[in-house]
């Protein structure tokens, strides 16, 4: 497995697209950090001292969105873009059953593959929230406290994890499929209607469950059914997750999320322990899903039938 993970690495990190595509969320994600450090003092009443270095992530500027909008739509087009071809470009270009010829088992070359699409994922990851660290203790002229670094780092995992998610949908998709453009199509369409379809999906089944409420608590009603359908969506969970743990003010997942702005942001922050007890099942679920996608195309592959 090793030779496998450090050939698959050094060709992860010298392939032309994988370089372009880093260079644009890069690009993207220090600037939405450079526009949220720049909107920090129109928050200096607002937002306790000791809160203002979180903002660098939660916060926007007119119409440049957050650092986490950037991340939870466009994060997953790297785990795709390290996936969607594994196994099926090894197939087309007939190296796959030479490979396998070798002394090597199947588990090995499927596993290397995964863990250096997975190490490409974390170094992308820390490089990026690092640069954004950066740049707000260049401006601020401080740095994190100890339990915001903590919070930050927790963040990061959680990153990782989802779009380790996206690299192991991208690869059942290159097991499940001979060609790598129908892999490649089938991830991008999975990307978009958990992205994007699923909030307009969500909004149908409220008003379908619950049309024109008319009291407050048949308001209440519709955002929470709204709420529970678009946690289906991975997208959902990592969004939620991270707002809550990079925003320590946030005391509750329910309807009052949406009202996240002035009146909860006055309330003392929580401690980490409690902000990730509220974000503990998100994070399991997208887990599960990464394991049980990496589980299926794992099984499929090692059951395929490779000739010559």
């Amino acid at each position: 497995m090793i030779p496998v993970f450090w050939k698959e690495l050094s060709d992860h990190f010298g392939k032309r697209r994988f370089v372009i595509l880093l260079g644009l969320i890069l690009f993207a994600s220090t600037w939405a950090g450079f526009v949220a450090v720049r909107s920090l003092p129109e928050l200096a009443g607002e937002v306790p001292p000791d809160l203002v270095f979180l903002q660098l992530f939660t916060g926007s500027s007119g119409a440049i969105p957050p650092f986490l909008f950037f991340l939870s739509f466009f994060g997953p087009l790297i785990g795709i873009t390290l996936g969607f071809d594994a196994i099926n470009s090894e197939r087309s270009q007939g190296t796959l059953s030479r490979v396998l010829s070798q002394p090597l088992y199947r588990d090995s070359l499927f596993n290397g593959k995964f863990l250096a699409g997975l190490t490409t994922i974390t170094v992308v990851q820390v490089s990026i929230v690092v640069i954004v660290v950066g740049i707000g203790m260049f401006i601020l002229g401080f740095g994190p406290t100890l339990d915001f670094s903590l919070r930050i780092a927790v963040f990061t995992l959680a990153s990782v994890i989802y779009m380790a998610f996206w690299l192991a949908i991208a690869m059942l998709c290159s097991v499940w499929f001979n060609q790598a453009v129908s892999s490649a199509m089938t991830s991008l369409a999975l990307w978009l209607f958990f992205g994007f379809i699923m909030l307009m999906v969500a909004g149908a089944v409220s008003d379908a469950l619950v049309s024109n409420p008319q009291t407050t608590e048949e308001a209440i009603e519709r955002v929470r059914v709204e709420r529970m359908a678009r946690r289906l969506s991975p997208v959902t969970l990592f969004q939620e997750a991270t707002v809550t743990i990079l925003t320590p003010t946030i005391r509750s997942l329910g309807p009052a999320l949406v009202q996240e702005g002035s009146r909860l942001e006055r309330l003392r922050p929580l401690p980490l322990s409690q902000s990730l007890n509220l974000v503990w099942p998100h994070l399991t679920a997208i887990l599960a899903l990464a394991a049980a996608c990496f589980g299926i195309s794992y099984a499929r592959f090692l059951r395929e039938e490779i000739r010559s």
